[in-house]
């Protein structure tokens, strides 16, 4: 008996077939790898998927694979991020992020956002069947009747208790504190600016964001803040604040001791502040047709220019003065509107704060997908290295959204969000839109018809 069991073992050891060590889904190989994490870029690396994940990263990978993709003079970086995005059409929209590679959305309230409508957001970015980012968002916008957003972007969706709540004491926010945070929200949209544009309404109430910064970390909670000036800022810093989701309408001086020290002392809080250039770029658009010429845009946006009403167009003419007034230019370029707000995003940064690449898609002219490869463009014009704004894209965002440990670099162990480009990213950020594939969760997407 003794020797039939050990028959049986030597046959099941020896007699079968033994399985390759490595199995995979899916290998990429020979590519140069771009991290994400900010490190050089690897040469001749090939990377193992398996059940959507990274397995393997090594110079060759030997096993079976149900798909090989040749990566030899491509470029991988990880899936993009766009960390402030509205829509009202997540159906139309969501390919769209897709097609440019934006792997996950960051999505900042909206006059539709209630629980069913987040609900079927994130239903739908859970599934691999229909091109879809993965979507985190915030609670509903904390604000206050009469005030922005609902003032600014007038609308019947707007539903006190269901897609917007209106603050009127501090008690109430302790209960509406507590509502929330029962739902899978990264943190409490706070909306503290009186505008972002004429006729401007009272900022809300100093003591209003101290309470909910104060209910909200009963609970784990951060709160992201809409900010839009110098005075909001620091409002949002003495309130405890720790994130900002809007840079447009901040100036930075270098030079002044009081703000310096301001946001040194909100630096101690380990921030995280998301970019929104491209909001001033597409006030521009209407006036600037011939940008919508790109060949780089998908042709239902370029198709735009011939839609654009006469009064489009000088409602955007409007709008570009009050930016001109606010900051004191005498030209509408985009060189002169934006440029300075890169030098002060490009300091921020130089100064240690997390700093994450968003859009604020949600109007006519900025653009699901493609606009955000227009603001890390905007980002290199003034001067900020490509590694950085990737990196920006990547990792910071992943890390804003506390998604580090399974998003935002290409690293064994995370999800395989990835972007193989036939272009050098390094040599011109530009090189982003040159896509070959786009992956997510280790499956390739179907792109949209250019």
């Amino acid at each position: 008996m003794k020797y039939s069991i050990y028959f049986v073992v030597i046959i099941l050891l020896f007699g079968c077939k033994q399985k390759p060590s490595n199995e995979f889904d899916l290998v990429i190989s020979n590519v140069n790898l771009i991290d994400g994490m900010g490190n050089p870029i690897q040469e001749g690396v090939s990377i193992g998927i398996k059940e959507g994940k990274i397995v393997a990263i090594d110079t060759s990978l030997v096993g079976t694979e149900a798909v090989r993709i040749e990566g030899k003079g491509k470029f991988l970086i990880p899936g993009l991020f766009d960390c402030h995005v509205h829509t009202t059409d997540f159906e139309r929209d969501f390919p769209r992020f897709v097609h440019y590679g934006v792997t996950s959305i960051f999505i900042t309230g909206g006059s539709l956002c209630t629980n069913d409508y987040y609900h079927a957001m994130r239903r739908q970015g859970n599934q691999d069947t229909i091109a879809a980012p993965f979507v985190f968002h915030t609670s509903q916008h904390f604000t206050m009747e009469g005030r922005h957003p609902s003032k600014t972007y007038k609308s019947s969706n707007w539903r006190d208790g269901k897609s917007v709540f209106y603050l009127k004491d501090t008690i109430q926010i302790e209960r509406l504190v507590h509502e929330v945070s029962q739902y899978p929200i990264v943190g409490i949209k706070l909306t503290i600016e009186d505008g972002p544009a004429p006729p401007f309404v009272e900022r809300m109430p100093q003591s209003f964001i101290n309470k909910t910064v104060k209910e909200a970390s009963k609970y784990g909670l951060e709160v992201f803040a809409h900010v839009s000036d110098n005075t909001e800022l620091e409002m949002a810093i003495n309130g405890g604040i720790q994130n900002l989701v809007h840079f447009t309408g901040i100036n930075i001086n270098p030079q002044d001791s009081i703000q310096l020290q301001l946001l040194q002392r909100f630096r101690k809080r380990n921030p995280y502040w998301v970019t929104t250039l491209m909001i001033d770029k597409s006030f521009l658009y209407p006036i600037h047709p011939e940008w919508f010429r790109s060949e780089s845009m998908l042709s239902e946006y370029r198709n735009m220019v011939n839609e654009l009403s006469p009064e489009v167009v000088e409602r955007a003419k409007i709008y570009v003065n009050i930016l001109m007034e606010e900051y004191g230019l005498n030209e509408s370029s985009l060189e002169a509107l934006l440029l300075p707000q890169v030098a002060d995003i490009r300091f921020l940064y130089g100064e240690g704060f997390n700093m994450v690449l968003g859009t604020d898609t949600g109007n006519d002219f900025n653009f699901p997908g493609y606009s955000l490869h227009e603001e890390m463009q905007l980002l290199e014009i003034g001067g900020m290295e490509p590694l950085d704004i990737i990196k920006m894209g990547t990792l910071n965002a992943a890390k804003m959204m506390k998604a580090q440990d399974s998003l935002g670099s290409i690293e064994v162990g995370k999800i395989a969000n990835l972007i193989l480009l036939d272009k050098n990213p390094l040599e011109s950020i530009r090189n982003t839109l040159e896509i070959n594939k786009v992956i997510k969760n280790g499956v390739v997407q179907k792109r949209l018809m250019e």
